[in-house]
């Protein structure tokens, strides 16, 4: 039987992923907030034939993320990991929001907690690592009308701090963090191919545009009301849509020789920008991580 984690599995695409694992016959390690929602996820999965186990991490604190890591590792008990789905996300509305280890606070839930985790079990991955990205680190015709902002990327230690001053740099300034994230993710991906060597094959899921899904409740209520309303428009992406296409990506044999974080959406391999490939970018940006990641635990 494989072994797949998945983070972030109580809501929305992870929920939908999750569910749609469940009936695959792979072990399932489940990495989120602790509380109902969890224990109730955990419960549909295994009601539909899956053995669950359920790990509480909230992964803006990256000592619980570290500790979630350590309880897989128990868990896994010399099995190898077959697969690892780093779906977690937040968008924080306010840039000048610190996780709990200093942090800006998407930065650190969408990738730096991913970071840690998929460090802390590099060892025991034999199979695929998906990481979760975003088309929004770059701009096109329909993002612009939309107001949607572009990746303004900078050195990472920059990125990572949060913002200073009595008023937060509003919508754009929370967009601009999120994009970033999601750059990050890219890079990381190439770059984590590199470390990882040939038992571990690396990709990145883009699940379309999904308006109105529960990342944006940091937004404020009339924006969460228009995306609620966008996300009825036919052809646009649902959790029920993208949900079993990331679980195909985790575990679909036609999937299995995918790497070098090769980009899918939803179904179809694209190609990124060519902003989302940078080798310096990318070696910069995993430097810098370490240092984050070790001050943090220092601290």
């Amino acid at each position: 039987m494989t072994i797949t984690m998945i983070t972030g599995p109580t809501r929305g695409l992870g929920r939908a992923a999750t569910l749609a694992m469940a009936g695959r016959g792979t072990e399932l390690l489940l990495v989120g907030r602790g509380g109902q929602a969890l224990t109730e996820v955990a419960g549909e999965a295994r009601a539909r034939g899956a053995t669950v186990h359920e790990i509480g991490a909230d992964l803006s604190r990256l000592a619980e993320v570290r500790t979630a890591a350590v309880r897989v590792k128990e868990l896994l008990a010399g099995r190898p990991l077959n697969a690892l789905v780093a779906n977690a996300g937040a968008m924080s509305s306010d840039t000048r929001q610190a996780s709990a280890d200093g942090y800006e606070l998407t930065f650190a839930v969408n990738y730096l907690a991913h970071a840690q985790l998929i460090g802390d079990l590099l060892g025991d991955i034999d199979g695929r690592v998906v990481l979760l990205g975003s088309n929004t680190y770059s701009a096109n015709f329909w993002r612009r009308l939309l107001g949607v902002p572009e990746a303004d990327w900078r050195d990472p230690l920059e990125i990572a701090r949060p913002a200073t001053g009595e008023k937060s740099p509003g919508v754009k300034g929370s967009g601009v963090a999120y994009s970033n994230a999601k750059l990050a993710i890219l890079y990381y991906a190439h770059e984590l191919q590199r470390h990882a060597g040939d038992r571990v094959n690396v990709t990145v899921f883009e699940p379309g545009w999904m308006p109105g899904t529960s990342l944006g409740r940091g937004a404020p209520e009339f924006a969460q009301a228009i995306g609620r309303a966008l996300g009825r428009l036919p052809g646009v992406s649902t959790p029920e849509r993208s949900g079993p296409a990331l679980a195909a990506l985790a575990l679909d044999p036609q999937w299995a020789g995918l790497r070098d974080g090769a980009f899918v959406l939803r179904d179809r391999v694209i190609e990124v920008k060519p902003v989302a490939v940078d080798r310096e970018r990318e070696r910069r940006l995993w430097e810098a991580t370490a240092e984050m990641l070790s001050r943090a635990q220092v601290g």
